[in-house]
């Protein structure tokens, strides 16, 4: 698959898991954490004294950098083979606008080694400015679902059915890939800006996403007559790809750079040491 690489080598215990729990959604694990964002509020409110950045376009670098520096949260098991994406992409499904009834588009974005939360959010806007101007809904993914959407169940069904399959075997046509969500690194959901708090949400046996991340709304709290910053997020992953050291490790990164945001301006590749 031109996407990504199998993986060879994988420890016993991850081959026989797959084995196991053959479908993604057997092994999702959740995690709920709330982490201190007060450094990160305090950086992004002082940036936006010169830079039209929001707390969407920071933490999707965050989500960037810890992706390029854990590896393995990049991986997927298809047909009960694990592989690494070969590019990391951050998507999200992004509404028109903000009305109950509104079109929904699905966005996949590509996280590049020399990207930073500047580059990154301009990306974001560009993208969000061309679909509500527009009111584009893309190609590929996201025209293909509104071609199926109105087709009878007589067809419609046999159809997604022979999708799924070509799915697992990975043989899928490139523009059915393209602006899915279901073919990216992770999938990120904002719902804080709704004012709720982070939930679980389920990832698909359908494409090749293993991690989906919903963030929380931001809440502030007083300590000691100091003013605190705490953020729910929920995380939903695929236990396969990886043990719980690892991704307790990898939520140990994220608060990290949650306290030193001004790693947010370097390159999401560089390598991030953490003191033990």
């Amino acid at each position: 698959m031109p996407q990504a690489k199998r993986c060879k080598n994988i420890n016993g215990l991850n081959q026989i898991m797959i084995d196991i729990k053959p479908k993604r959604s057997l092994g999702e694990v959740y995690i709920d954490q709330e982490m201190d964002v007060t450094n990160f509020v305090n950086y992004i409110k002082k940036l936006k004294e010169t830079e039209k950045i929001t707390y969407f376009h920071a933490f999707s670098t965050m989500v960037g950098k810890v992706l390029y520096n854990r590896p393995l949260l990049n991986r997927y098991i298809s047909n009960r083979h694990m592989y690494e994406h070969n590019d990391v992409t951050i998507s999200y499904v992004m509404k028109v606008s903000f009305e109950d009834l509104s079109k929904e588009v699905m966005v996949v974005m590509p996280i590049l080694e020399d990207d930073n939360i500047f580059s990154i959010s301009k990306k974001i806007k560009e993208k969000v400015e061309n679909v509500r101007s527009k009111n584009d809904s893309g190609i590929g993914a996201n025209n293909a679902i509104n071609i199926l959407s109105k087709l009878p169940n007589i067809l419609r069904v046999p159809i997604v059915g022979l999708l799924k399959l070509f799915d697992k075997y990975q043989i899928l046509p490139s523009s059915l890939i393209k602006d899915n969500i279901y073919y990216s690194s992770i999938i990120i959901s904002d719902i804080g800006s709704l004012h709720c708090d982070g939930i679980y949400h389920n990832i698909t046996d359908f494409g090749t996403c293993s991690s989906l991340i919903t963030i929380g709304e931001i809440k502030e709290v007083k300590e000691n007559n100091k003013t605190k910053y705490y953020c729910d997020f929920g995380i939903t992953m695929d236990e396969r790809i990886a043990d719980g050291f690892y991704f307790i490790k990898s939520i140990h990164l994220m608060q990290h750079i949650l306290d030193n945001p001004e790693l947010l301006e370097d390159k999401v590749s560089n390598l991030i040491e953490i003191e033990k």
